[in-house]
Protein backbone atom coordinates (compact mmCIF):
# COMPACT_ATOMS: atom_id res chain seq x y z
CA UNK A 1 0.00 0.00 0.00
CA UNK A 2 1.08 3.76 -1.09
CA UNK A 3 1.64 6.39 1.67
CA UNK A 4 -0.96 8.16 1.96
CA UNK A 5 -0.88 12.39 1.37
CA UNK A 6 -0.86 13.17 5.14
CA UNK A 7 2.53 10.10 5.77
CA UNK A 8 3.84 12.05 3.01
CA UNK A 9 3.51 15.18 4.18
CA UNK A 10 5.03 13.92 7.94
CA UNK A 11 8.18 12.54 6.15
CA UNK A 12 8.79 15.45 3.79
CA UNK A 13 8.82 17.73 7.18
CA UNK A 14 11.29 15.58 8.85
CA UNK A 15 13.45 15.55 5.77
CA UNK A 16 12.39 19.80 6.38
CA UNK A 17 13.37 19.80 9.32
CA UNK A 18 16.93 17.73 9.36
CA UNK A 19 18.41 19.81 6.34
CA UNK A 20 17.14 23.45 7.42
CA UNK A 21 18.93 22.06 10.69
CA UNK A 22 22.39 21.33 9.19
CA UNK A 23 22.26 24.53 6.97
CA UNK A 24 21.05 26.89 9.86
CA UNK A 25 23.96 25.10 11.98
CA UNK A 26 26.82 25.46 9.26
CA UNK A 27 27.22 22.04 8.82
CA UNK A 28 25.63 22.71 5.05
CA UNK A 29 27.19 26.32 4.12
CA UNK A 30 26.19 28.84 1.33
CA UNK A 31 27.09 27.30 -2.03
CA UNK A 32 26.84 23.90 -0.98
CA UNK A 33 25.41 21.44 -3.03
CA UNK A 34 22.24 19.01 -1.69
CA UNK A 35 22.53 15.06 -1.86
CA UNK A 36 21.52 14.20 -4.95
CA UNK A 37 17.50 12.92 -4.80
CA UNK A 38 18.33 8.96 -5.24
CA UNK A 39 20.88 9.64 -2.03
CA UNK A 40 18.31 11.19 -0.04
CA UNK A 41 15.72 8.43 -0.89
CA UNK A 42 18.44 5.97 0.30
CA UNK A 43 19.62 8.07 3.31
CA UNK A 44 16.23 8.52 4.53
CA UNK A 45 14.33 5.48 3.11
CA UNK A 46 11.74 8.00 1.78
CA UNK A 47 10.35 8.15 -1.95
CA UNK A 48 11.08 10.78 -4.50
CA UNK A 49 7.59 12.25 -4.74
CA UNK A 50 8.90 12.97 -0.46
CA UNK A 51 12.25 14.01 -1.57
CA UNK A 52 10.66 16.66 -4.13
CA UNK A 53 7.95 18.14 -1.93
CA UNK A 54 10.74 18.82 0.87
CA UNK A 55 13.14 20.30 -1.73
CA UNK A 56 10.03 22.41 -2.69
CA UNK A 57 9.21 23.72 0.85
CA UNK A 58 13.36 24.51 1.10
CA UNK A 59 13.22 26.24 -2.15
CA UNK A 60 10.10 28.28 -1.35
CA UNK A 61 11.17 29.06 2.53
CA UNK A 62 14.84 30.15 0.51
CA UNK A 63 17.01 27.65 2.10
CA UNK A 64 18.09 26.22 -1.16
CA UNK A 65 18.54 27.20 -4.74
CA UNK A 66 17.98 24.61 -7.61
CA UNK A 67 21.00 25.15 -10.78
CA UNK A 68 18.90 23.74 -13.78
CA UNK A 69 21.22 20.67 -14.17
CA UNK A 70 23.63 21.07 -11.96
CA UNK A 71 22.00 20.32 -9.03
CA UNK A 72 20.08 21.97 -5.39
CA UNK A 73 22.61 24.23 -4.03
CA UNK A 74 22.42 26.11 -0.32
CA UNK A 75 21.43 30.09 -0.58
CA UNK A 76 22.61 32.97 1.24
CA UNK A 77 22.37 32.98 4.80
CA UNK A 78 19.26 34.67 6.41
CA UNK A 79 17.80 34.71 2.21
CA UNK A 80 14.27 33.65 3.13
CA UNK A 81 11.88 35.13 1.43
CA UNK A 82 13.89 37.99 0.15
CA UNK A 83 11.95 37.97 -3.31
CA UNK A 84 11.81 41.50 -4.76
CA UNK A 85 7.53 41.34 -4.78
CA UNK A 86 5.72 44.30 -6.60
CA UNK A 87 3.52 46.38 -4.09
CA UNK A 88 0.38 44.58 -6.18
CA UNK A 89 2.39 41.09 -5.97
CA UNK A 90 2.72 42.05 -1.99
CA UNK A 91 -1.05 43.41 -1.86
CA UNK A 92 -2.36 40.13 -3.54
CA UNK A 93 -1.36 37.61 -0.32
CA UNK A 94 -4.35 38.00 1.67
CA UNK A 95 -6.59 37.91 -1.15
CA UNK A 96 -4.81 34.45 -2.45
CA UNK A 97 -4.91 33.38 0.78
CA UNK A 98 -8.91 33.64 1.20
CA UNK A 99 -8.93 32.05 -2.11
CA UNK A 100 -7.41 28.95 -1.39
CA UNK A 101 -9.08 28.63 2.09
CA UNK A 102 -12.41 28.70 -0.23
CA UNK A 103 -10.99 26.52 -2.74
CA UNK A 104 -10.09 23.89 -0.35
CA UNK A 105 -14.12 23.67 0.92
CA UNK A 106 -15.59 23.70 -2.54
CA UNK A 107 -12.73 22.15 -4.85
CA UNK A 108 -12.17 19.06 -2.30
CA UNK A 109 -15.77 18.22 -2.37
CA UNK A 110 -15.43 18.57 -6.40
CA UNK A 111 -12.82 16.09 -5.99
CA UNK A 112 -14.96 13.83 -4.66
CA UNK A 113 -18.11 13.80 -6.12
CA UNK A 114 -15.96 13.64 -10.03
CA UNK A 115 -14.88 10.37 -8.52
CA UNK A 116 -18.18 8.67 -9.06
CA UNK A 117 -20.03 11.17 -11.50
CA UNK A 118 -17.22 11.82 -14.30
CA UNK A 119 -17.90 10.29 -18.24
CA UNK A 120 -15.34 8.79 -20.02
CA UNK A 121 -15.27 12.12 -21.80
CA UNK A 122 -14.24 13.88 -18.14
CA UNK A 123 -11.72 11.62 -17.62
CA UNK A 124 -10.11 12.64 -20.59
CA UNK A 125 -10.46 15.59 -20.53
CA UNK A 126 -8.43 15.39 -17.04
CA UNK A 127 -5.92 13.28 -18.31
CA UNK A 128 -5.29 15.73 -21.05
CA UNK A 129 -4.76 18.74 -19.57
CA UNK A 130 -2.28 17.14 -16.80
CA UNK A 131 -0.36 15.56 -19.75
CA UNK A 132 -0.18 19.26 -21.27
CA UNK A 133 0.93 21.01 -17.71
CA UNK A 134 3.79 17.91 -17.80
CA UNK A 135 5.03 18.45 -21.67
CA UNK A 136 4.94 22.27 -20.50
CA UNK A 137 7.16 22.15 -17.59
CA UNK A 138 9.88 19.68 -19.78
CA UNK A 139 9.59 23.07 -22.43
CA UNK A 140 10.11 25.55 -19.31
CA UNK A 141 7.00 27.19 -20.49
CA UNK A 142 4.60 28.62 -18.28
CA UNK A 143 1.90 26.14 -16.46
CA UNK A 144 -0.40 28.36 -15.38
CA UNK A 145 -3.21 27.92 -17.97
CA UNK A 146 -2.80 24.41 -18.13
CA UNK A 147 -3.14 23.98 -14.24
CA UNK A 148 -6.18 25.85 -14.20
CA UNK A 149 -7.94 23.40 -16.84
CA UNK A 150 -7.05 20.76 -14.68
CA UNK A 151 -9.05 22.16 -11.79
CA UNK A 152 -12.01 23.39 -13.99
CA UNK A 153 -11.58 19.51 -15.78
CA UNK A 154 -12.74 18.36 -12.43
CA UNK A 155 -15.24 20.65 -11.63
CA UNK A 156 -16.89 20.02 -14.81
CA UNK A 157 -17.10 16.40 -13.89
CA UNK A 158 -19.39 16.76 -11.39
CA UNK A 159 -22.03 17.59 -13.50
CA UNK A 160 -22.66 20.62 -10.92
CA UNK A 161 -22.69 23.73 -12.28
CA UNK A 162 -22.29 25.67 -9.05
CA UNK A 163 -18.94 23.71 -8.70
CA UNK A 164 -18.25 25.17 -12.29
CA UNK A 165 -19.16 28.49 -11.53
CA UNK A 166 -17.23 28.95 -8.46
CA UNK A 167 -14.05 27.92 -10.10
CA UNK A 168 -14.77 29.90 -13.44
CA UNK A 169 -15.77 33.07 -10.96
CA UNK A 170 -11.98 33.13 -10.59
CA UNK A 171 -10.47 32.73 -13.75
CA UNK A 172 -6.84 31.45 -14.52
CA UNK A 173 -6.20 33.91 -11.16
CA UNK A 174 -7.12 30.98 -9.09
CA UNK A 175 -3.86 29.32 -10.09
CA UNK A 176 -1.82 31.66 -7.03
CA UNK A 177 1.32 31.49 -9.29
CA UNK A 178 -0.21 33.58 -12.12
CA UNK A 179 -0.53 36.78 -9.79
CA UNK A 180 2.98 36.37 -8.50
CA UNK A 181 5.42 36.27 -11.58
CA UNK A 182 8.24 37.78 -9.86
CA UNK A 183 7.98 34.21 -7.15
CA UNK A 184 10.51 31.66 -7.82
CA UNK A 185 8.45 28.76 -7.71
CA UNK A 186 6.20 30.63 -11.34
CA UNK A 187 9.44 28.85 -13.05
CA UNK A 188 10.67 26.08 -10.73
CA UNK A 189 10.82 22.82 -12.38
CA UNK A 190 11.17 21.26 -9.14
CA UNK A 191 8.39 23.23 -7.97
CA UNK A 192 6.09 22.80 -10.91
CA UNK A 193 7.23 18.68 -10.96
CA UNK A 194 5.83 18.61 -7.12
CA UNK A 195 2.63 20.35 -8.10
CA UNK A 196 2.03 17.96 -11.19
CA UNK A 197 2.81 15.11 -9.29
CA UNK A 198 -0.03 16.26 -6.42
CA UNK A 199 -2.19 16.62 -9.76
CA UNK A 200 -1.53 12.81 -10.71
CA UNK A 201 -2.28 11.95 -7.16
CA UNK A 202 -5.82 13.73 -7.51
CA UNK A 203 -6.62 11.64 -10.88
CA UNK A 204 -5.36 8.98 -10.02
CA UNK A 205 -8.27 8.90 -7.13
CA UNK A 206 -10.62 9.97 -9.38
CA UNK A 207 -10.16 7.66 -11.92
CA UNK A 208 -10.18 4.85 -9.44
CA UNK A 209 -13.43 6.22 -7.94
CA UNK A 210 -11.98 6.76 -4.47
CA UNK A 211 -13.90 9.87 -3.20
CA UNK A 212 -12.20 10.05 0.12
CA UNK A 213 -8.77 9.77 -1.45
CA UNK A 214 -9.20 12.13 -4.73
CA UNK A 215 -10.94 14.36 -1.49
CA UNK A 216 -8.22 14.11 0.33
CA UNK A 217 -5.67 14.72 -2.37
CA UNK A 218 -6.97 18.07 -3.21
CA UNK A 219 -7.36 19.24 0.15
CA UNK A 220 -3.64 17.83 0.90
CA UNK A 221 -2.83 19.51 -2.52
CA UNK A 222 -4.45 23.07 -2.29
CA UNK A 223 -3.15 23.29 1.63
CA UNK A 224 0.34 22.87 0.81
CA UNK A 225 -0.15 26.09 -1.87
CA UNK A 226 -1.70 27.77 1.41
CA UNK A 227 1.27 26.94 3.55
CA UNK A 228 3.86 28.76 0.96
CA UNK A 229 1.60 31.67 0.59
CA UNK A 230 1.49 31.97 4.42
CA UNK A 231 5.01 31.90 4.59
CA UNK A 232 5.30 34.40 1.74
CA UNK A 233 3.21 36.39 4.10
CA UNK A 234 5.39 36.46 6.72
CA UNK A 235 8.30 37.23 5.41
CA UNK A 236 6.54 41.00 3.97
Amino acid sequence: MGTTPRGRQRLAQQLIDHLRSQIETGMLKKGDQLPTEPQLESSFGVSRTVVREAIADLRAAGYVKPVQGKGVFVSEPNHHQTFNLTPVEINSIPETLEMLEFRMATEGEAAAIAAYRRTAEQESAMRSANRRMALLIDEGKPTAEADYEFHMAIAAATNNRFYIEALRHFGPRAIPRSQFPNLPDASDTHYLTKVHLEHVEILSAIVEQDPDRARQAMRSHLMASQKRYRILAESQ
